[in-house]
């Protein structure tokens, strides 16, 4: 799959999960990485740990100052930025109708406004160097219709995900920058967890009766480790994927063929 030496990395959403998954097999392929996590004790104990090839800054991405930011520190103290890791994501299982207009604010805020304006200020930032770079979105299969999805507006902010991945590529391909989606499927974090117990609470029966019915119609039979995220992640970056840009990823075990 290549190798990292010599990149510096942001990745958000560092604190549990794809996040740390993420940020472990990035220092493992030798990058520079800073991690970014709204919470600061989570996010801390995730990257101390990887080495000095590891540091954190602690942010919610939903600020869009913040993610100016967030770019403008990881140039200043690396001198470079050559992968974005768009990570960070909120949602909550809810209902059609149970969707509020909070609820609704802050799962856009977070999954589709923030991520976008930390691509955007990545990408000035690389093109400004002119040694192009890499922007890697963790979008999810919920994006492509998934009915599985926890709620209809974490779908709608998914979607949106991997259409803007489509343009970004199109429109900064010229200055070397490949901008990729990775849909994960059902996979076994933290934001799972509260998935499944939000559905317990709504529909009622056990824990394991409603992870059981996760992974049912997993053609593959089991869901997701963060690390079978990861790995797509570490490609993604590579010089392997030179060539790559554009494309939305399902790691999923066969539930979605799009």
């Amino acid at each position: 799959m290549g190798t990292l030496d010599d990149r510096v990395a942001l990745i958000t959403g560092v604190g549990a999960g794809m996040g740390r998954a993420i940020a472990a097999a990035y220092v493992a392929a030798g990058a520079t990485v800073v991690g970014v996590d709204i919470d600061e004790p989570s996010g801390r104990a995730v990257m101390e740990p990887l080495g000095e090839s590891a540091s954190f800054r602690a942010g919610d991405v939903a600020d869009v100052g913040t993610c100016v930011g967030l770019i403008a520190d990881v140039v200043a103290d690396h001198g470079q930025v050559d992968v974005l890791v768009n990570n960070a994501g909120v949602t909550q299982s809810l209902a059609f109708f149970d969707v509020t207009e909070e609820a609704w604010d802050r799962i856009n805020a977070v999954n589709a406004r923030g991520l976008f304006f930390l691509m955007q200020a990545a990408a000035r930032a690389m093109r400004d160097r002119g040694t192009g770079g890499r922007i890697v979105n963790i979008a999810s299969i919920a994006g492509k219709g998934y009915r599985g999805t926890s709620n209809v507006a974490y779908a709608g902010t998914k979607g949106a995900v991997i259409a803007m991945t489509r343009i970004a590529a199109s429109q900064l391909a010229r200055y070397d920058i490949n901008v990729n989606a990775i849909c994960p499927g059902v996979t076994r974090t933290a934001l799972f967890d509260q998935v499944i117990d939000e559905l317990v609470d709504r529909l009622g029966g056990t824990r394991e009766e409603a992870e059981a019915r996760a992974v049912r119609s997993i053609p593959l039979r089991r869901a997701n480790d963060p690390e079978d995220v990861a790995a797509l992640a570490v490609f993604l970056a590579s010089p392997a994927s030179r060539n790559v840009t554009g494309q939305s990823w399902n790691v999923d075990g066969g539930l979605l063929w799009d």
